[in-house]
């Protein structure tokens, strides 16, 4: 059997659940059983999102390497039918794909594992792909049932059309499943990365933040602010920073129809940039706080400061100086990351085939 995994971080879960299915494979399927799995890494949902071309796709790369059964995995995410797809199975190809955005942000390893192994159970065991019958010395399978028995989002099977190339299919439902799906999407995309991503934006916010620590005014303004209005200027700039980098960057999705699913597809794809860009800013901001403090503590002079300000130099005014200046600092690295180019900030905020997928939507809308 065979991994047939996206670049990037689908590739890398695929050599991880590698280690150790032929074991977990052979432990539940008994009859001494023997399981060779192979990772194979290449773009397979390169130009379409169509879910038949993706599974004639895996179906004749199974063929073609004469593989008993094939599970496909992609981060990003799919649909079917106006639903949010988790697994799509075609018992007569052999082949699964698996949408990891479905399984969530947390313990991403541990459910696409098992996810994995239901899929191949499921392919091997089930009574479809052997013409009705139930393979010997195994009971007929159950619907998958691993990685989604749990409350945050059920999975259930959904409708699949009969030009379609699957037989059965899960998909995400109800809010908490949506929840699920746009954590996993934000996974995905990896918002850390965003950090090294601005360096421009990043240097300007630290050049702004060493100056304004030693300047007098900025220590007056931060003594006499009060700690509501210091949480109002730490979530402005980071709005104004968030905002500021979808907006310069292009990075909000429209969409060229107006029918009700287009228009939830795209309030998904919005939602999950926002958050992504979001994290990536409050961890440029946690950055800027920690370093302004340690900065203020090595460069200011209690008695400069109190004859100054009127105020003893102590760890309060440490702390509320320190604060004000991420956010003005933060609003200085806003107006820095314009010095980014838009190609730069895509790729530090989105996955390799996530930015695929919003430049072959772009290339559409522009046809």
């Amino acid at each position: 059997m065979a991994l047939l995994a996206d670049p990037d971080a689908p590739t890398e879960i695929a050599y991880r659940v590698a280690r150790t299915l032929p074991e977990r494979l052979a432990e539940k399927a008994g009859r001494g059983r023997r399981f060779d799995v192979e990772v194979v890494s290449e773009p397979f949902t390169a130009d379409t999102e169509d879910l038949t071309t993706l599974m004639q796709r895996i179906a004749d790369r199974r063929r073609s390497e004469n593989w008993d059964v094939v599970v496909a995995l992609t981060d990003l995410p799919l649909h079917a039918r106006g639903h949010k797809l988790a697994v799509n199975l075609s018992h007569e190809d052999g082949s699964a794909l698996l949408s990891l955005p479905s399984l969530g942000g947390l313990r991403l390893q541990r459910k696409a594992r098992r996810a994995v192994e239901e899929a191949v159970l499921s392919l091997l065991t089930d009574p479809l792909a052997t013409g009705g019958e139930e393979a010997e010395g195994h009971p007929r399978s159950e619907p998958l049932r691993g990685p989604f028995a749990e409350p945050l989002a059920p999975i259930h099977p959904g409708q699949v059309g009969e030009r379609e190339a699957a037989d059965r299919r899960y998909v995400v439902s109800g809010p908490r499943g949506y929840l699920r799906l746009l954590a996993g999407m934000v996974r995905a995309n990896r918002p850390w990365r965003l950090v090294p991503g601005l360096s421009k934006a990043l240097a300007a916010a630290l050049a702004t933040g060493a100056i304004a620590t030693v300047n007098s005014t900025v220590w007056s303004l931060a003594a006499a602010l009060s700690t509501s209005r210091l949480v109002i200027a730490m979530f402005g700039s980071v709005a104004l920073m968030i905002g500021w980098l979808i907006v310069d960057a292009n990075l909000w999705h429209r969409t060229a129809g107006e029918s009700p699913e287009e228009t939830k597809r795209a309030a998904l794809y919005n939602a999950s940039t926002v958050l992504t860009v979001g994290i990536g800013v409050l961890v440029c901001y946690v950055g800027l706080l920690v370093i302004n403090l340690v900065w203020a503590l090595f460069i200011l002079n209690g008695q400069v400061f109190s004859s100054l300000t009127r105020a003893p130099l102590h760890a309060t005014e440490y702390w509320t100086l320190s604060w004000f200046v991420a956010s003005v600092a933060t609003v200085a690295g806003a107006l820095g990351s314009g010095l980014e180019s838009d190609e730069a900030i895509r790729a530090a905020a989105y996955s390799k085939r996530e930015q695929e997928r919003r430049s072959m939507l772009k290339g559409d809308h522009d046809a």
